[in-house]
């Protein structure tokens, strides 16, 4: 029996969530989806376009999806950690459940936990002892070293790559083709920029960029 889903976000994440689904459902070996369309409380019209082109239905904003009365499982296709985690708390308050999203070109090690929400994307490498917390998104070929710990809400980015025992805090975003190196620890609401290198612990609620990465801001 096929589970009704709909995606909330049809911006370019949203839409790779639902290439992940439409590959989930080719895969004969794994539970289906029955996807009911797209939510977007302000999509532009080229995303709208996009979702048309592909013939995926936009079902209005969230508001008034939730106050529909429509009940159908949520995933949440919006790259930005601190607006993922608005968004899930709206949706959470209403019931309604999340699954786990795990494109079937992706590689998930032994011993790994994972929570409702995440979203794991074609060619992504999740190693052996790995926590990934609710709704975090681990791009394509994106890796996640053995026995890291990534918080709710944490997007590791396209290409990116979290060393083994790296914590990362919630509502933080690892950028395309960044390291985090061994046993780093990089606090919540964090943003790594594209192609840092970590080498060093990184405080709660700040940017950092370069090689080696060096704070540059604050994302408060």
């Amino acid at each position: 029996m096929s589970v009704p889903l709909v995606v909330v976000g049809a911006g370019g994440f949203g839409r790779e969530v639902l290439d992940v689904i439409e590959a989930i459902n080719r895969d004969l070996s794994r539970p289906k989806f029955l996807l009911l369309g797209v939510v977007d409380s302000a999509p532009s019209s080229a995303n709208l376009a996009c979702l048309s082109a592909r013939g995926t239905p936009y079902l209005g904003t969230e508001d008034a999806w939730l106050r529909g009365g429509n009940f159908a499982d949520f995933v949440i296709g919006v790259g930005e950690p601190s607006i993922r985690s608005a968004i899930a708390d709206r949706w959470n308050e209403t019931g309604r459940k999340s699954p786990i999203l795990l494109h079937p070109d992706a590689g998930v090690g032994s011993c790994t936990s994972i929570a409702p929400g995440t979203v794991v994307c074609a060619g992504a490498q999740i190693s052996t002892n790995v926590e990934l917390g609710a709704h975090s998104h681990v791009n394509p070929n994106a890796t996640v070293g053995h026995d890291s710990v990534l918080e709710a809400y944490v997007s590791v980015n396209p290409g990116a790559i979290v060393s083994g025992d790296v914590y990362i805090g919630a509502v933080s975003l690892i950028g395309a083709g960044a390291v985090v190196l061994q046993g780093r620890r990089v606090g919540r609401n964090c943003v790594i920029g594209a192609s840092a290198c970590v080498t060093r612990d990184v405080p709660f609620n700040s940017t950092v960029i370069g090689v080696p990465a060096r704070q540059v801001g604050s994302t408060q």
